[in-house]
């Protein structure tokens, strides 16, 4: 894998080059209500992945969910982000940050998904003595959350990687890749940030390049997948990333219409996806647009490889006590999370022995009973909080750091 760690010193800005984005036009395509239908049946729930925006609204009705404390998980920040299931995240992970001192003194948590630092910012807050590094691909949310959480000083460090990269970010922090650190948090998905963003093109409810790459550094764009992928290939991408029925007719399209005009927009995709689903498809199940923009997406930005790669090296670092949180919205996550989890828990003795040899057991345990989900009442405040899986897992075996 390609090298792409990069440390950011919290006394230096985090230089990105701006990029120029055409003036944006008002889609000619019927746009959707806010909606939270991901996969009807049998799929997760949630426009966090989808595209829809939060109102105004949903941010009043977030805001005025303040405790005295201002440490409600439903308050959205002054960056206009409510980060999903933080009180539970901080329920779930402070018993493995404050094993040796009240306060977490001694101890790491690496936020693998920063984003805005909405997360980390509690757990600093609350634990005067953590360290957390946080870990984006992305250049914007880096720069947003490091000058976020500048007043912690050393106590923060950001690093520019896919999570898959997370023993080498240990390393350039100054940790062993294994057994090193108490805590690491995922937030999987497409960020608010970068929903919110229409000039980053992951939203079909308004017309935008058409680029979904969430590191601008990537050379693979969702316009190129759409352009130079054969019929064969997009087919597979949806139907394995977006569990598109519709994924051959829908291929058939795409490459018949880049023959005349290549595809530059969302909107233009938008457009075609209208006319290659058949209309009574269309009208159940959401909008029409959301499983292509999520396959493209995953594609584009190898989220699922990437996640593959990610959970085993961080369930490696974790040392004796430490704990792992995984927030999921989409199924295709959540079974790859499921998976690791499930293989961590179970016993490494040969399967029919009547005991459990020494020296076999398993090295984690589950911290929750499958997947937790928000309830009615966070829902109501932060509707991106509608699909979220949770699972967390604690190791119990193993030499760590004292």
């Amino acid at each position: 894998m390609i090298d792409t760690t990069t440390v950011l010193d919290p006394a230096v800005d985090l230089e990105v080059e701006p990029r120029t984005v055409p003036a944006l036009a008002r889609a000619s395509w019927p746009l959707p209500e806010p909606t939270l239908a991901y996969f009807p049946d049998v799929r997760f729930a949630s426009d966090r992945d989808l595209g829809a925006t939060v109102t105004g609204r949903d941010v009043a009705t977030a805001s005025a969910g303040r405790s005295d404390a201002g440490r409600s998980d439903t308050v959205a920040d002054d960056f206009g982000h409510v980060p999903v299931l933080l009180d539970r995240c901080v329920d779930l992970l402070t018993p493995a940050l404050t094993r040796r001192a009240a306060d977490g003194s001694g101890a790491v948590l690496v936020d693998a998904t920063l984003g805005a630092g909405g997360h980390s910012e509690r757990f600093l807050t609350d634990l005067p003595g953590l360290r957390v590094i946080g870990l984006d691909r992305d250049p914007s949310a880096l720069r947003i959350a490091r000058d976020r959480l500048a007043g912690f000083g050393s106590r923060f460090t950001a690093v520019r990687t896919r999570y898959d990269g997370i023993a080498a970010a240990l390393d350039e922090c100054g940790y062993a890749a294994a057994q090193s650190i108490d805590g690491v948090l995922f937030d999987l998905g497409v960020s608010s940030m970068q929903l919110d963003r229409t000039e980053r093109g992951f939203s079909y409810a308004a017309d935008a390049p058409l680029d979904m790459r969430m590191d601008p550094d990537l050379p693979l764009t969702a316009a190129d997948i759409l352009n130079t992928f054969d019929a064969r290939d997009i087919t597979q991408i949806l139907r394995d990333f977006g569990d598109e029925r519709f994924a051959a007719r829908i291929a058939t399209h795409i490459v018949r219409r880049r023959e005349q005009q290549p595809f530059s927009s969302t909107g233009e995709l938008v457009e075609l996806l209208y006319q290659a689903i058949p209309a009574p498809a269309r009208r159940t199940g959401g909008h029409p647009a959301k499983r292509t923009f999520q396959a493209l997406r995953v594609a584009v930005n190898a989220e699922l490889e990437s996640l593959r790669a990610a959970l085993p090296a961080a369930l490696t670092a974790l040392a004796p006590g430490g704990r792992a949180v995984v927030m999921a919205y989409q199924s295709l996550e959540d079974k790859i999370v499921k998976s690791v989890f499930a293989e961590a828990t179970a016993s490494r003795s040969p399967a029919g022995l009547p005991v459990e040899l020494p020296g076999y057991e398993p090295e984690f345990t589950a911290v929750t009973r499958g997947a937790e989900r928000a309830d009615a009442a966070e829902i109501e405040r932060n509707p991106r909080s509608a699909a979220v899986r949770l699972r967390a897992v604690q190791r119990v075996t193993g030499k760590g750091r004292a």
